[in-house]
């Protein structure tokens, strides 16, 4: 992984807001037995202080990190975390 794609994904989890953010959809996934997992947007708008054009304005700049994907489902947008770049953040962080 190149150092400007990093420099990306680190600076995306530098806002505190944003950082809480992918927790929750990360937390949500680990706990998920639907296929797929995730979490609603509107399910995240409740939980977190923060209002809907907040919300989706950080699942933009996660998505755009790569470190989270986006799927329409009827009505509603579901964050699941994406797995991909987790595991290449881990082989990175280990110095693999």
């Amino acid at each position: 992984m190149d150092t400007k794609k990093m420099a990306k994904i680190f600076k995306a989890l530098s806002n505190e807001n944003r950082l809480e953010l992918y927790l929750k959809i990360a937390e949500s996934h680990e706990t998920s037995f639907e296929a797929g997992g995730g979490l609603c947007v509107a399910d995240i708008v409740s939980c977190l202080n923060i209002g809907a054009p907040t919300v989706s304005h950080h699942i933009k700049e996660l998505v755009n990190a790569e470190l989270v994907t986006t799927e329409k489902k009827g009505k509603f947008l579901i964050c699941s975390v994406n797995k991909e770049m987790v595991a290449e953040i881990t082989e990175m962080l280990a110095l693999r």
